[in-house]
């Protein structure tokens, strides 16, 4: 967690920004994590600072970049991991003495990005969605490494289980009318994150047959 965007916020605490920082980077680093990991924020991360510009409160966007998996249990029914994760957010940012509009608003990013679902005015929310998709439009080979690593974090899950599941997820996805709220993005991802993830339900539902 960058202190500037920290005290950009509005933090009234800097000096133990660092040691938030550090607590976060070890929640992204536990061991049942195999695609939610550093590399992930790091990749969120980068297309945030790339479409900075679109957001309305982009230092606000980058901080719930750093909260919204950092919560992560795959057992954890429903969006039960965003809402803690926007739980998190706010004790920390608390202490930090982030003011608490600001406070507000990261918990609310963290929380939309259990479905992904942001209104057309609302720019922290399109930016910080489309970011976190940005992996489905990667190319095939990428997004199935993508594909392999989820399987992993839910290897307690019965491969029956797991494949309607990930059926649903995928379906859920597919049913959005759009899957990038930005122009720019849409223009670039739209087409192939659509082609992925068709290309997996295809190969999920064919082994269910």
């Amino acid at each position: 967690m960058n202190p500037a965007e920290v005290t950009a916020a509005g933090a009234a605490n800097p000096t133990s920004i660092t040691a938030a920082g550090r607590d976060l980077l070890d929640r992204w680093g536990e061991p049942q994590r195999h695609y939610h990991t550093v590399a992930h924020l790091t990749a969120v991360l980068a297309v945030v600072d790339e479409h900075a510009g679109h957001a309305g409160q982009p230092d606000l966007v980058r901080l719930a970049v750093w909260f919204h998996d950092a919560v992560y249990d795959p057992r954890s029914p429903g969006d039960a991991n965003e809402r803690a994760s926007a739980a998190l957010a706010t004790t920390i940012l608390t202490d930090l003495g982030v003011p608490s509009d600001a406070i507000a608003e990261v918990a609310r990013l963290v929380r939309l990005t259990a479905g992904h679902h942001a209104a057309p005015a609302d720019r922290n929310g399109a930016l910080l969605c489309d970011a976190d998709l940005a992996v489905l439009a990667r190319p095939p080979a990428e997004y199935d490494r993508y594909a392999t690593a989820v399987r992993r974090e839910y290897a307690h899950v019965p491969d029956d289980l797991f494949r309607v599941g990930r059926a649903a997820v995928l379906r859920q996805l597919l049913d959005l009318p759009m899957l990038y709220r930005l122009p720019a993005l849409a223009d670039r991802w739209e087409e192939s994150a659509r082609a992925n993830l068709t290309r997996e339900l295809a190969t999920l539902v064919s082994t269910t047959d």
